[in-house]
């Protein structure tokens, strides 16, 4: 007879209890969870960036209730519905007194900006950088055999409508008591990571309150200087221009080249000496937004280089549509602050690595 076989008693490479497979196995599932997590994300990037925006409203509103604590000693309640009415105030307090004016200047706007770009038009057609007229017409009348569409044009701005007030409704609420929301997401981080995570959120908070804050000022101070210096210069529709500057404002880069076409547009429709004084408004605005402002509020708030923010404002637009390029800005600042605080963490653990090991080599 052969040798009998002995007994095995360790695990074979296709059990559980195997080291090398448990490894392996915990590895594909980090990577599993890893691309199923992207694909939701991609999923419900839509919801997900609508919930951003009512993270992105709340802190607006909890900055506004901090500034008002410093001044007030009452309630984060009675702060908070402060600084609510006080915004509802403002803005039915505007269209009130200046909303007659502001919807006959949108109306001669559109007509003003159809009369230029017909003008710009034509004088590239006659350049032969456009199509003529034919094929002009061409092309008119395939966007009429498109107007059925109004149905879903429709539903978009209802959409849009629906949208805006998710986000308020969810900033309102959000702004109420932002310590249980923050609470509940440090509950879900593992109880080793809760510090250092609840550090980071309140990190990211503070900068998106500053970012917040100096968007701001530079939207007052762009609107009401657009709005002054067009209405000294004679150009028409100053206050709706202004007003357009200082909401494209909350956009950087392309904000600003939007509403500067805008006005030279207006200003040229009037003549060339209102074009050219609309011209040189926006290179004095701008340049005392981006030489004088920028900085002074950059000291105090937060240092956005610009090269990254249009490059975060591509691809999120690119990705998320009009909503992503308005919330490519905070969305930056707020990575950027977790980031910087990881690499804080990790000095701070290398340096105490280090004082650990001088120590050991004294004791020695």
């Amino acid at each position: 007879m052969g040798d009998v076989p002995r007994s095995v008693t360790e695990a074979s490479p296709n059990e559980l209890r195997d080291p090398f497979t448990r490894r392996e196995l915990r590895r594909a599932g980090i990577w599993l969870g890893l691309a199923c997590a992207i694909a939701l994300v991609v999923t419900l990037a839509q919801p997900l960036l609508v919930i951003f925006g009512g993270l992105v409203f709340a802190a607006l509103l909890d900055g506004g209730v901090r500034l008002l604590g410093r001044i007030l000693p009452i309630g984060r309640g009675w702060r908070l519905l402060i600084v609510v009415l006080l915004t509802l105030a403002f803005l039915i307090g505007t269209f009130y007194l200046a909303g007659v004016q502001v919807t006959e200047q949108v109306m001669q706007l559109r007509s003003t900006l159809e009369t230029q770009a017909g003008r710009l038009s034509g004088w590239l057609t006659q350049q032969g950088m456009m199509p003529g007229p034919s094929d002009l017409n061409g092309i008119a009348r395939q966007a009429m055999s498109s107007l059925g569409r109004i149905g879903s044009w429709v539903g978009t701005v209802f959409g849009g409508l629906t949208t805006m007030f998710m986000i308020l409704v969810i900033g309102l609420f959000v702004a109420m008591d932002p310590g249980t929301y923050a609470r509940g997401l440090v509950w879900m981080v593992p109880r080793a990571n809760r510090p250092e995570f609840a550090t980071t959120i309140d990190r990211m908070s503070r900068t998106l309150r500053r970012l917040l804050f100096g968007r701001i000022l530079g939207m007052i101070a762009e609107g009401v200087l657009t709005w002054v210096a067009l209405m000294l210069g004679g150009v028409p529709m100053a206050m709706i221009l202004g007003i357009l500057t200082g909401l494209l404002a909350f956009i950087p880069n392309i904000g600003a080249f939007v509403s500067g076409a805008l006005m030279i547009a207006v200003g040229f429709s009037s003549g060339t000496d209102t074009g050219l004084w609309a011209i040189g408004t926006y290179i004095i605005v701008q340049g005392f937004d981006g030489y004088v402002l920028l900085p002074i509020v950059a000291k105090k708030t937060v240092d956005m280089p610009p090269a990254l923010t249009l490059g975060t404002q591509i691809l999120a637009s690119a990705l998320l549509g009009i909503m992503g390029l308005a919330l490519a800005d905070p969305m930056t600042a707020m990575i950027k602050a977790a980031l910087h605080r990881s690499s804080e963490r990790e000095d701070e653990l290398a340096e105490a690595d280090s004082d650990g090991a001088d120590g050991d080599a004294a004791t020695a």
